[in-house]
């Protein structure tokens, strides 16, 4: 036996060999008792269609639904203001009271006039009655008749004119006392006791009726186009103009109870705003809505097909827009850009890009990307840890 720094070569070999195969096991044993690599568990939706609201929304303006100027019909002095600035008044009521000294003598003469023309009425009707017979026995001449029939026609014209002058002066009267003419809230008085009005020139105040309101939009001409384009591509459901109606909404967020109506539609666009003009009314019985007051108004009625909608969290925005994952045939990634293009509740509505039966991932986008392998389950389905299988506490 050969000896090695007095120990057998033999026995180091053996030794050396089974340290290798003991090595060589634990190796084996350990990669058999290593897991497999699990694949990334995403949630996913099927694509569906289905027919939602259209429901363009836009920033109007209320306006009174008849505003009504207020004006003197008479030039005189201003006597009295007889109504509460501010506040609301019935037809009939008492507004201006215009001195009615100077009216109510023009009536007076007026008057006088009539029955000054009526007492030559009668006086020339007497004329002529005397005159007619002597003409027959040559008493007069014909030239004494024809005066006598002039004179007769004159005072009656005359008569008609004092009546006309009487209906002037009358109307003039009438009208020293402003009423309001209709309904509704009323300015503050331009014009106040003393000042000398122009009959028809000064604005003394306005009455609004708001009860209804009107409420004004102007929609761009864009969306005009675009949506005369999807409603003959039957991409739009669209009962007509006058059919549709209004949802409205303050600029605090908070919604008008109140549904409104469209009812005018200007028939050309705005050039200086390449806008067209759209107008709904709405009741307003609390007086909540007010003149000039800024407000949304969402446009119900129209309805879009074969529509798809997915949760908003599904979509993504890349450098070349938004995008979604999507499970492939090979149950691999896919990325697939789409069109978005307004949200519905807590979705997106996609124009374009997806189609029914797809799969879009929903849950787990941090844990993927583009050609990576998953498991994909439906939306809401994924297991929480038992309580058996979650690690025990350290004690």
């Amino acid at each position: 036996m050969t000896y090695m720094n007095n120990r057998p070569i033999g026995l180091i070999t053996v030794l050396a060999a089974g340290l290798v195969m003991a090595a060589a096991s634990g190796c084996k044993e350990q990669a058999d008792s290593a897991p497999a690599q699990q694949l990334p568990q995403v949630e996913v939706i099927a694509v569906s269609t289905q027919t939602v609201p259209d429901e363009p929304e836009f920033i109007g303006q209320a306006e009174a639904s008849r505003p009504v100027e207020i004006r003197s019909q008479v030039t005189g002095i201003l006597k009295a203001v007889m109504y509460s600035e501010g506040r609301e008044v019935k037809k009939g009521d008492r507004l201006y009271q215009i001195d009615p000294v100077p009216f109510q003598a023009a009536a007076a003469s007026a008057k006088a006039k009539i029955a000054q023309a009526e007492a030559k009425v009668v006086q020339a009707k007497q004329d002529l009655a005397r005159v007619k017979p002597l003409l027959l026995e040559q008493a007069v001449s014909q030239k004494d008749v024809d005066d006598a029939v002039a004179e007769d026609l004159s005072a009656k014209a005359a008569l008609q004119g004092a009546k006309a002058d009487l209906i002037k002066a009358q109307f003039d009267l009438d009208n020293t006392l402003i009423t309001a003419p209709i309904d509704g809230m009323i300015e503050r008085s331009r014009y106040y006791e003393g000042r000398l009005v122009s009959a028809q020139t000064d604005l003394l105040t306005v009455v609004h009726r708001v009860d209804p309101m009107y409420v004004v939009v102007s929609v761009p001409e864009t969306f005009f186009l675009k949506r005369s384009h999807d409603i003959e591509a039957k991409k739009i459901n669209h009962p007509g103009a006058y059919e549709l109606r209004g949802a409205l909404t303050f600029m605090d967020g908070t919604a008008y109870p109140y549904e409104g109506v469209l009812d005018l539609m200007e028939p050309g666009m705005r050039t200086e705003t390449g806008s067209r003009i759209e107008r709904m009314t709405f009741q307003n019985p609390q007086r909540t809505l007010l003149p000039g007051q800024f407000v949304k108004v969402k446009f119900k009625g129209d309805a879009k097909p074969n529509a798809v909608l997915i949760p908003q969290r599904s979509v993504l925005q890349g450098p070349q827009g938004p995008f979604v994952y999507v499970v492939g045939s090979e149950e691999r990634i896919e990325i697939r850009p789409v069109e978005a293009s307004v949200w519905q509740g807590d979705q997106w509505l996609i124009d374009s890009g997806l189609k029914a039966g797809e799969r879009v991932v929903v849950n787990g986008l941090m844990k993927i990307g583009p050609g990576a392998p998953v498991k994909a389950v439906p939306m809401g389905t994924v297991a929480e840890p038992d309580a058996a299988s979650a690690p025990a506490k350290q004690g």
